[in-house]
């Protein structure tokens, strides 16, 4: 990666997770009611699954619009850098403190093949471009799971988090749709 990208990759990061921080409890708030009425109306039959995320921190989204999935949802864990693994959600009594904030699932790991089997795959993201391009906290831990990925990937963003552009590198697998709180779930 050439230093002007990761500058710039770095400088758009910053600007918003500062806007993310900016944004009050009641915005939040609604927006996370939002974002679970859409996740509810999801085209999402009860034998598939979806991989999904329990928002963290300024993330848009709270642990309730896993409610609205009647179907088997997968959540991420961290496995350093390797690829996500993944177990069952069975809900908030089988959620556990992990890594970076996060809560994941305590049931037998299914491994990182697992989200390979899914029907519609929900990624978090600080932004996604219009033309698909998502970027996240820089970590990479989703760079190395959604080229295992051959169902949709819909990135959970904020409606200004949608945008023109984002700077991409050739690892960048492109997000199929957006999720946000206003319009819902919109294909690129």
């Amino acid at each position: 990666m050439t230093s002007d990208l990761r500058d710039r990759k770095a400088t758009l990061r910053s600007r918003l997770l500062a806007s993310r921080r900016s944004l009050s409890a009641e915005v939040r708030t609604l927006e996370a009611a939002a974002l679970a009425a859409h996740v509810a109306a999801l085209d999402v039959d009860a034998d598939q699954t979806v991989c999904a995320f329990l928002p963290v921190g300024s993330e848009p989204g709270d642990a309730s619009w896993l409610d609205g999935l009647r179907c088997r949802v997968l959540l991420p864990i961290v496995t350093g850098d390797s690829p996500l693994d993944w177990a069952v959600h069975t809900g908030p009594s089988g959620l556990a403190p992990a890594g970076f904030k996060l809560l994941e699932p305590t049931g037998p790991r299914l491994g990182a093949s697992a989200i390979a089997g899914a029907s519609l795959v929900l990624v978090p993201a600080l932004a996604v471009s219009v033309d698909g391009v998502r970027i996240g906290k820089g970590q990479g831990h989703y760079d190395r799971s959604l080229p295992l990925v051959t169902a949709p990937l819909v990135g959970v963003v904020r409606d200004c988090e949608v945008l023109s552009e984002v700077p991409a590198e050739p690892h960048d697998v492109r997000m199929n749709g957006v999720l946000t709180p206003s319009v819902g779930l919109r294909w690129l």
